[in-house]
């Protein structure tokens, strides 16, 4: 009872540290907002019974500190250019040390040789909550603070790490954190063309993780292997879950496909060519690797066990409501946008 009311207080203080970050009008209020969001995010990913976890805790506090600490010596050197610290008044000294703070918490490539092994120790939950949650407050700071030099680079390099770090993969939890450095890549080149573009497209991608990491965590698998024995039970899930895979790398007919969609029709109007080839292949190189782990359980042959005693009733409502709009959102979209 006392762990569940501490994880909750935790939670709240991890939320309320977002809209802190977020609406503050200075950028001292937002490394507040910040620390207060890290502090309280470090009690959730510890847990006792697991020495992974306390050490994935320890990689993710000393990498946050270290970009609160750049983000800070950026903010000082503005007060001494300007007198004032200001999120509006930003010169180009020091909007690189505050674009690449932010892009160290949120794990962006080439910031991100913290993300995937602290990915990798967690449980689905802290997952879900590091994957969506913690970005939203670097993001928006970012897109007070664009340096759009900057930004194009890292937006390649998370494209083309996100998508080749995931060729090797056999580890779920590297395999969405590699994934999630790929869809960053996207959200940043939607944030140059425009505010609600990126909010848009960050909706999609948190509700096709939440739809993505529910159904790993109900059926507790945390690898491949896993997926081949575990879900042979029931083909119905299997088939559900590996087209909830499909819908998450951007596969045309589920919904995974249209935030994309409003992404490159935007950026071509600004005739950024070769970003959106660019996109295009890695997303390709993305969608490789989901649709071989996909062909492999569909197609393979796998002995069926007798011996799974999981209650998979759980959530099962939940997941078939959220399962079946990431399956079909596509189709609905486009008949309320055919009525209207």
């Amino acid at each position: 009872m006392f762990m569940n009311l501490s994880k909750t207080m935790f939670l709240i203080s991890l939320i309320s540290g977002t809209f802190i970050a977020i609406s503050a009008n200075s950028w001292l209020g937002a490394w507040m907002g910040l620390e207060i969001n890290l502090l309280a995010f470090i009690p959730l990913l510890i847990n006792p019974n697991n020495l992974l976890s306390n050490e994935a805790a320890l990689k993710y506090f000393l990498t946050q500190a270290l970009a609160s600490s750049i983000l800070l010596f950026a903010v000082i050197i503005s007060f001494f250019y300007s007198a004032s610290i200001s999120l509006t008044e930003n010169y180009s000294i020091n909007l690189i040390l505050i674009n690449s703070s932010l892009l160290l918490k949120m794990g962006a490539a080439p910031f991100h040789f913290w993300f995937p092994s602290v990915m990798k120790s967690l449980d689905w939950w802290n997952c879900l909550i590091l994957m969506t949650w913690q970005k939203i407050a670097p993001l928006v700071l970012i897109s007070y603070s664009l340096h759009i030099k900057l930004i194009i680079g890292v937006i390649i390099l998370s494209l083309l790490f996100g998508s080749l770090g995931g060729l090797n993969q056999t580890n779920l939890r590297s395999l969405m954190a590699f994934s999630s450095i790929n869809h960053l890549g996207w959200i940043l080149s939607s944030m140059i063309v425009s505010d609600n573009l990126w909010y848009t497209y960050f909706m999609f991608y948190m509700f096709l993780s939440i739809t993505v990491v529910l159904s790993f965590n109900n059926f507790q698998i945390y690898h491949m292997s896993q997926i081949y024995s575990l879900m042979n039970f029931n083909p119905l899930m299997k088939f559900i879950l590996f087209t909830n895979l499909l819908s998450l790398g951007g596969l045309p007919p589920f919904l995974g496909f249209l935030p994309k969609l409003m992404v490159i029709q935007m950026i071509s109007e600004t005739k950024m060519l070769f970003l959106i080839f660019f996109m295009v292949i890695t997303t390709l190189i993305t969608l490789f690797f989901y649709i071989r782990i996909t062909y492999s359980a569909f197609m393979l042959m796998y002995p069926l066990p007798k011996w799974i005693s999981t209650n998979f009733q759980s959530n099962m409502f939940i997941m078939l409501i959220l399962n079946s709009f990431s399956i079909m959102g596509l189709l609905i979209f486009s008949l309320i946008y055919s009525i209207y």
